[in-house]
């Protein structure tokens, strides 16, 4: 079975050859940290070590108030934080620079090339965040006895539909975790229904309610809001996360309602290698704009769009919207996280397609906390949009109701750290090698039971 996967991952990998390619030259991916990648130049440390794995930028800002909790806990233990992204990557080194000893690249699944990994750092405990399940890196854990605990995870319905394809492989994946700290328990039932033992699984909640509590970015809001003047009666409309062709929606549905109203638009893709593709749009739309990343001008204090091409800034942007879109939406991407807009009592609008964000989104609904629209073509998503901008600013009572209720349902939820910590401590004294009197303890009290 492993073997068959690890032949389907190469015959994958040489298949995409040409895109990697391409994409290397054009965007600089997949080159940076290559020998990580192959499961060489990593880091050794002679104190226990904590593995936490990221995918990209969402993992990364999610796993920040666990981390705080692991550091005041375990403070002898070494934490190493690998991404697969390059913007995880960075933002990682960014977030976790004073956290973590070691920050490095996610080894391409092979066995040969996790086991190298896995000899070299050592993990005593092994975090992995969200859906990030691969089998030859949880197959030679478990083979070693090194516990690993999925943490916030989910799997959305779409992912859940893949996974019963191969719900015989996945069954045989899922028997290598100690634990799976599920977010809701809709994502608790859909991993015990693709044959997770119900012994190893607990729910505590969704880190990203936490990772609003943190109070960081404070000096980038006050930066940002003094450079482009953004201290005005007029209203600032924040387009995060966006894909194609939702900067098109976005740039027409605000050029109609600046005909009749005083707004300001910040633009911020989710992906950076999109940053002069959407630049490109701006110079095409024949409004003033600007990018963040350029020297600042005068002209900044009154320009109509604000590019933000930069990594990490979300955050201390959202307090200076006073509505804020959230994309991956329009387009079926899944969509992103509404909680940090919601956390600063900004008026969040969100699209359709947002099955990343189930639980969450549907909490919102209930609580009259956000817009969210109907599935429709983009002619009709532009009228739409355009339309739902007019009504709340037209209506600011209504606005700030929205933003209020989304901001207490963030309040009432935080706490998911401190749920996640206490299930997980067990792992951190289980190491059959070190403490084999504690092997048959953890097999009738599994952590989360």
């Amino acid at each position: 079975m492993y073997l068959a996967y690890s032949l389907l991952l190469t015959l994958g990998l040489l298949v995409l050859i040409p895109h990697f390619i391409f994409q290397a030259i054009a965007h600089g991916k997949y080159v940076a940290g290559l020998r990580q990648r192959l499961g060489s130049d990593l880091h050794w440390s002679s104190r226990p070590v904590i593995w936490l794995h990221c995918v990209s930028v969402g993992e990364t800002q999610a796993a920040r108030p666990l981390v705080k909790k692991l550091r005041a806990a375990f403070p002898d233990h070494a934490l190493v934080v690998s991404t697969i992204t390059t913007t995880g990557q960075n933002l990682a080194r960014q977030v976790f620079a004073a956290d973590a000893e070691s920050i490095f690249y996610f080894p391409f699944d092979w066995a040969w090339t996790v086991r190298r990994a896995l000899n070299t750092v050592k993990p005593d405990v092994v975090l992995i965040m969200e859906t990030e399940l691969w089998p030859n890196f949880l197959h030679e854990c478990h083979s070693r006895r090194i516990p690993v605990a999925l943490v916030n995870g989910r799997i959305s319905r779409q992912s859940f539909r893949r996974y019963r394809l191969v719900r015989f492989f996945i069954t045989r994946i899922l028997a290598d975790l100690s634990t799976a700290v599920m977010q809701s328990d809709a994502d608790a039932q859909r991993i015990t229904a693709l044959g997770l033992d119900p012994m190893k699984l607990s729910t505590a909640g969704n880190l990203k309610f936490d990772v609003s509590s943190l109070a960081e970015g404070r000096q980038a809001t006050d930066e940002l809001r003094e450079r482009f003047g953004l201290i005005s009666n007029t209203e600032v409309f924040l387009a995060a996360s966006t894909h194609a062709p939702e900067e098109k929606i976005v740039l027409d549905a605000f050029r109609q309602v600046r005909q009749t109203r005083a707004l300001r638009l910040l633009i911020a893709p989710r992906r950076p290698e999109r940053f002069n593709e959407v630049a490109k749009l701006l110079d095409e739309s024949g409004l003033q704009w600007t990018r963040r990343t350029n020297p600042p001008r005068q002209t900044d204090l009154n320009c109509e769009v604000i590019l933000l091409d930069t990594i990490g800034e979300l955050p201390a942007v959202y307090p200076l919207a006073a509505i804020v879109f959230v994309g991956g939406s329009i387009v079926d991407r899944g969509g992103h996280n509404v909680l940090e807009p919601a956390s600063t009592g900004a008026c969040v609008i969100t699209g359709y397609h947002t099955h990343n964000f189930d639980a969450i989104v549907q909490l919102l609904n209930e609580a009259e906390a956000i817009v969210q629209l109907l599935p429709m073509d983009n002619t009709k998503a532009t009228q739409c949009l355009a339309h739902e901008l007019e009504t709340l600013l037209a209506n600011p009572n209504r606005r700030k109701a929205l933003g209020q209720h989304a901001k207490q349902i963030v309040e009432n939820n935080r706490g998911t750290a401190d749920r996640t910590l206490e299930i997980i401590k067990p792992l951190f004294t289980y190491n059959p090698e070190k403490y084999p009197q504690q092997a048959s303890l953890l097999t009738t009290n599994p952590p989360g039971a």
